[in-house]
């Protein structure tokens, strides 16, 4: 009874044109928690028919993460190199050169050029470590629940916030991820 009552409420939450937004009259703290909450129940329940029909539609990262059982998210872009640039725009204008440099070098974040994914290359993994966030910094430590794991070490350690909100659709997403790859040394003609 709960859960369907927990399953109803998150439903509506998704349909919201204003669900993931920042809410001026809540407190800093309190969004968090509550985004977070979300966002675990989203991802524990697991997807639902009416989650699945919506899951053929443009989405937001935090949605299409929700609504897709883990392993199943794949990029629409086998051909990265078709989208990297416009994958590379999209990057800057989020804001991940920050940490991670404007050519993907690192800088106080990991190295996005080099031979070690701290967890993992595949799409699911990727999608998900920029949606959730890592650690501390994960809402609900949704990243850790689902099982993801450090695979790797990097002189970089610390944990990676949340893009899920800040990257406005799915697609914009699978852009980005398509620049990391096409800046990975493992996947450059010139090599590591």
């Amino acid at each position: 009874m709960r859960l369907h009552y927990l399953e109803a409420a998150i439903s509506s939450q998704v349909q919201d044109p204003h669900f993931g937004r920042a809410n001026t009259k809540t407190s800093r703290g309190t969004k968090p928690a509550i985004v977070g909450g979300i966002l675990l129940a989203l991802i524990l329940i697991g997807p639902t028919a009416k989650r699945e029909a919506l899951a053929s539609e443009g989405m937001t990262p935090v949605e299409r993460a929700a609504n897709t059982s883990k392993g199943e998210l794949k990029s629409p872009y086998t051909d990265f190199s078709k989208v990297a640039e416009e994958g590379h725009r999209k990057y800057m204008a989020a804001g991940c050169n920050g940490c991670h440099g404007g050519g993907g070098g690192g800088g106080m974040a990991a190295p996005l050029t080099n031979q070690v994914w701290i967890y993992g290359k595949d799409d699911d993994t990727l999608f998900r470590l920029i949606t959730l966030g890592t650690g501390s910094l994960s809402p609900g430590n949704a990243f850790d629940k689902l099982g993801y794991r450090r695979r790797g070490s990097e002189s970089v350690v610390g944990p990676m916030p949340p893009f899920g909100d800040i990257i406005k659709s799915d697609d914009d997403l699978w852009k980005i991820i398509a620049w990391i790859r096409s800046v990975n040394c493992e996947l450059r003609a010139s090599g590591c």
